[in-house]
């Protein structure tokens, strides 16, 4: 078959979305949520594994980083032949993990990346070290359309507890200025019935999302799921504030979803697959 007869064969391609991340041998967050969600959101989903955990609803019990040689190959393995639409970033556990997704980045020339700043886990459990925190910061922040850090993350970033919106406000002009183009901070560990989110860019744009708390044990994974949900929405062509409000939707229906199902002892997952959507297909250029 000639190359003309093979494009003519292939006239539609997925969306695709890469998860740079850890991998949660429970399933409920890192790698497999973010699978999870591209698939239920109808986007094609790819990895590159940075760290295997050894964690379920309880907590983490270890963890074992993946070589960065080993890692640049995932990457250069996915991007090189398939290629994606949006990129979501997790879990970087040590300095040289952070270092080669940046290059990775800039080697590729991705534009759609959201950074999920994973620092604590819902055990409490602590995901990186500090010299990475810092390099994260200086190598990834600017490189990144959008961060998505909560509460916790926001804390170790500005290094001081966050207690209220006017403190939500001040970390996030912070942040801003350490060289995020814009942050998403999720102020779901704030008390109260409403749960109080912020985005805010470079440019100036305030939007607050507030929204009823949903009550319900079952919370492991929430932020992966939701950065991995902007990516998804991001790589059909939204725009941030519309695929930072979907993805919102989407977690939150995934929450009500989950709240009467139990999986393991402690805190369970969301329920992705509540309203999967079919692949969607764009037209090949």
């Amino acid at each position: 078959m000639t190359k003309d007869a093979v494009e003519l064969a292939h006239a539609f391609e997925y969306l695709r979305v890469l998860s740079i991340a850890g991998s949660d041998s429970g399933g409920g967050a890192g790698i497999q949520a973010d699978l999870k969600t591209f698939a239920a959101l109808g986007c094609y989903g790819m990895t590159a594994i940075t760290a295997l955990t050894a964690q379920n609803t309880l907590g983490v019990r270890a963890i074992h980083g993946v070589p960065p040689q080993m890692l640049r190959d995932q990457i250069d393995a996915v991007l090189e032949d398939i290629g994606a639409h949006a990129v979501k970033i997790g879990m970087l556990h040590a300095p040289e993990i952070v270092q080669t997704v940046a290059e990775a980045i800039d080697r590729h020339a991705l534009q759609k990346v959201v950074l999920d700043p994973v620092m604590v886990a819902t055990s409490g459990a602590v995901l990186i070290d500090n010299p990475a925190i810092m390099l994260l910061v200086r190598e990834l922040f600017p490189r990144a359309l959008v961060v998505t850090p909560n509460l916790d993350e926001a804390s170790l970033l500005v290094g001081r507890p966050l207690t209220s919106e006017s403190d939500m406000e001040a970390a996030v002009q912070e942040m801003l200025a350490m060289g995020a183009n814009a942050v998403l901070l999720k102020g779901g560990h704030l008390p109260g019935d409403l749960v109080c989110d912020l985005l805010l860019t470079k440019e100036g744009a305030v939007h607050w999302m507030r929204a009823p708390r949903i009550h319900t044990t079952n919370t492991h994974g929430t932020g992966c799921t939701l950065s991995s949900a902007i990516a998804a929405h991001l790589a059909s062509g939204a725009s941030l504030l519309d695929a930072v409000q979907a993805a919102r939707d989407y977690v939150r229906a995934a929450l009500e979803a989950g709240e009467e199902v139990r999986t393991g002892a402690g805190g369970g997952p969301l329920n992705h697959g509540h309203a999967p959507l079919p692949m969607q297909l764009k037209p090949l250029r």
